[in-house]
């Protein structure tokens, strides 16, 4: 999702949506170069400009055939015709740019000057412990921030968690430039969003949301962040939005498929840094949260035009979480599994007893004591093929349409019990932080 955090190593994943904040390394002397290459018109080939000379050179034409002029008259002047250039895309971008703000990502760095300090006399073992004990802060990765929220001189900021993820500290720059101390208030890895806070005195601009549903395929997009990081604060694309409702898989910090995110499809430029910014409509709205791109599909193929952002209207219900109680709480059925298609087709007949018309679902590995599942009856080697009326093909279906539900709902499930259909009323009392804290084990919900 789009962060400029390890933003080489993003660039090589293929068939992924790429996180963009802006890598800066100033520890070690290496400072990003960004190549700007200016758009020439060149020669088509060599033969033409040859051509072109030789016929000059051939044609009989001297310097008698060009006035000589004075070059005593060198006035002129730029028109005095003023052309009216604000359009609703300007109108919009000056509606909300005091509300964007850079993020910055410091971690601690355990690199150590001990060469350094050598060279000039400096112990080694006093330089580690001190080193350890006060450790610097670098930056790490840049991303962008929306204020969205005002309580007396707090102004809270909207931002992805991708931005903020392995952080030591947070600093955030306004859009005029100045830089303030941010705190973390939650983050929900997810939907990846997160809640920053800062001291907003100088803040005066808050963006306010509109509503994702009412959106357009076709209607104009912009997108404002900090693309390659502050240095590039507040720039502004447009484009379109290619896609109200585009599912893409969605995964972890370790690259393990946590489930799949509906978010918006724009074609406006999104880059390493705009991780986090806003996507607006033409009245100034926020209606997404731009969080990743595709640079390139499973064969390496490049892709141009391809950005995603979460729904305005899923943003706002997860940051509302996120402030009053610092994390967002989802139901969970307290069990451990697998996918099907992980079993074999031997063990789906020897050991689950599964009829052959039965290929999908989450084969159960175990339920906790007093869990949801362990209640409504299920048990080790059970298969989960539907829930809520919906068929579940693999775990990260069954995650998906368990988070569409709230604590203490009642949800139907249908599920193979020794090679025998069955169907179950579940009441999701149990939370996935609570399950977390019960279990281990590679998958669980």
């Amino acid at each position: 999702m789009m962060d400029n955090n390890n933003q080489n190593n993003q660039s090589n994943d293929n068939n992924q949506t790429t996180p963009t904040p802006q890598t800066r390394k100033r520890g070690g002397l290496t400072l990003t170069k960004v190549a700007v290459t200016a758009l020439v018109a060149g020669l088509l080939g060599g033969g033409a400009a040859y051509g072109g000379i030789t016929y000059f050179n051939n044609s009989g034409i001297n310097d008698t055939a060009v006035p000589s002029g004075s070059n005593s008259t060198g006035n002129t002047k730029t028109s005095n015709v003023t052309v009216n250039v604000n359009s609703q895309s300007t109108k919009a971008f000056n509606k909300v740019k005091g509300a964007m703000v850079s993020v910055v990502n410091l971690q601690k760095q355990s690199s150590s000057n001990s060469t350094l300090g050598q060279l000039f006399g400096q112990d080694s073992s006093s330089s580690s412990n001190s080193s350890s004990s006060k450790a610097a802060l670098e930056e790490a990765s840049e991303g962008s921030g929306v204020v969205y929220k005002k309580d007396g001189n707090t102004a809270y900021i909207v931002t992805n968690n991708h931005v903020v993820s392995g952080s030591s500290a947070l600093r955030v720059v306004t859009s005029s430039g100045k830089q303030l101390q941010a705190k973390l208030v939650g983050k929900d890895s997810v939907t990846d969003l997160a809640v920053l806070k800062v001291n907003g005195a100088s803040l005066k601009t808050v963006a306010s949301f509109g509503n994702s549903d009412d959106i357009k395929v076709g209607e104009t997009a912009l997108a404002i962040g900090s693309p390659l990081g502050s240095q590039y604060a507040t720039s502004l694309t447009e484009g379109i939005i290619s896609a109200k409702k585009r599912t893409i898989e969605t995964t972890n910090s370790a690259g393990t498929q946590t489930g799949n995110a509906t978010v918006i499809q724009t074609d406006a430029a999104i880059n390493p840094g705009n991780s986090g910014g806003a996507l607006i409509n033409v009245g100034g709205q926020v209606v997404g949260i731009t969080s990743s791109k595709i640079a390139s599909d499973a064969e390496g193929t490049s892709v141009e035009g391809m950005g995603f952002a979460i729904p305005s209207n899923e943003v706002v219900n997860i940051i509302n979480q996120l402030v009053k109680k610092g994390k967002v709480v989802r139901p969970a059925l307290g069990i451990t599994y697998v996918d099907l298609a992980n079993v074999s087709s031997s063990q789906q007949k020897s050991v689950l007893k599964l009829p052959s018309s039965v290929d999908a679902g989450v084969v159960v590995m175990s339920a906790s004591a007093d869990s949801p599942a362990k209640k409504a009856g299920l048990a080790k080697y059970d298969v989960i093929t539907e829930l809520g009326g919906h068929q579940i093909s693999d775990q990260s279906t069954l995650r998906d349409l368990l988070y569409k539900y709230k604590l203490n709902d009642t949800v139907s499930m249908t599920y193979y019990h020794n090679g025998k259909k069955q169907t179950t009323k579940v009441k999701l009392t149990e939370t996935s932080s609570q399950l977390s804290k019960s279990t281990t084990a590679t998958s669980e919900s």
